[in-house]
């Protein structure tokens, strides 16, 4: 059902959930301060309930609202990437909802770089929880069309358009002491995260990261995610997917691929996207969701090269192939 965006405010103020567009992803959203609202969010994506959910604000300004410190760090890193793909889980202030934190003593937050999604926060003086807006582990929505496929036609939409990042934000936590690191790599660079912070990400022992410094739970940890429901299998080369699809046509196996970059093409149904990190992220999701709505036996993925540009799309692809 789509909605208009003074629908979209009304039903989050009387404490229903709309999917909203970012530019990363469709997020399923609900008033943050509302906890009946927010376990709505939950029973919906039949997400776990510890795992804590993001927080969409109108801008920097509020960041004392939610979090009991603003090291220069993360004020920096707001400065150089809000609105953006960047998450930043910062300590929790004591009122914020445990729902919205997964009962960590954090919580993340970013400011998003979408207009339709900016005018929703700043207009309706909100501020919203709003994890992707698909069912726990499967492919992330970016137009509504995949939120109402993947959710049902009941729920309210707000169509912002396809999402032109594509994947989920980079999550970065930072200590009260201004220690950082990378917990969920996206699309702004850890490079480029410590370009900005002045200082390389915090590195702790294994043993401190288990016990007495855990780091926090942060969506898109989960093995397996990002997945279509067709059986995805994972190639590192082109070669071995060429291989394979043959192997599937002679058991009488329908295929279909996602390539990466030119070269020689299976003989099944096929999508190539350019060799190019930010133009596969855009794609990636859509081409998908594409795939999976040919109902084949298998989708065969080529990855891209295991290099640090590439390292959001091969998080993602890893989960999504994960067995």
């Amino acid at each position: 059902m789509r909605v208009s965006l003074e629908q979209a405010i009304a039903e989050l103020k009387q404490g229903g959930v709309v999917a909203i567009p970012t530019e990363t992803v469709y997020g399923l959203a609900a008033d943050a301060t509302n906890d009946s609202a927010l376990k709505q969010i939950f029973a919906i994506k039949q997400r776990p309930a510890d795992h804590p959910l993001i927080v969409h604000i109108g801008d920097m300004d509020q960041v004392p609202e939610w979090a009991t410190v603003f090291p220069e760090v993360a004020r920096a890193l707001a400065t150089a990437f809000w609105p953006g793909p960047l998450t930043l889980v910062l300590p929790a202030q004591p009122h914020v909802s445990r729902v919205v934190r997964g009962d960590e003593p954090t919580v993340a937050l970013r400011v998003p770089n979408h207009p339709v999604a900016l005018a929703l926060l700043t207009q309706g003086g909100l501020s919203v929880a709003a994890p992707s807006a698909n069912l726990f582990t499967q492919l992330s929505p970016t137009t509504a069309a995949h939120v109402e496929a993947g959710l049902g036609e009941s729920i309210p939409v707000l169509d912002g358009g396809a999402c032109q990042v594509g994947i989920e934000s980079t999550i970065v936590s930072v200590t009260s002491d201004g220690q950082w690191q990378l917990l969920r790599p996206g699309m702004i660079s850890e490079q480029a995260i410590a370009e900005v912070a002045t200082r390389a990400a915090h590195q702790p022992a294994p043993a401190a990261v288990t016990t007495d410094n855990p780091l926090p739970k942060v969506p898109g940890q989960h093995a397996l995610h990002y997945s279509p429901r067709t059986p995805l299998l994972l190639f590192k080369d082109r070669a071995a997917l060429l291989q394979e699809c043959e192997l599937l046509q002679q058991a009488s196996l329908a295929s279909a691929a996602l390539l990466i970059g030119d070269g020689d093409v299976p003989n099944c149904a096929h999508v190539q996207l350019p060799n190019s990190p930010e133009k596969v992220a855009e794609l990636l999701y859509s081409t998908l969701h594409s795939l999976d709505a040919m109902k084949v036996d298998r989708l065969l993925v080529e990855l891209p090269p295991n290099l640090p540009i590439w390292l959001a799309v091969l998080d993602r692809l890893s989960r999504a192939g994960y067995r």
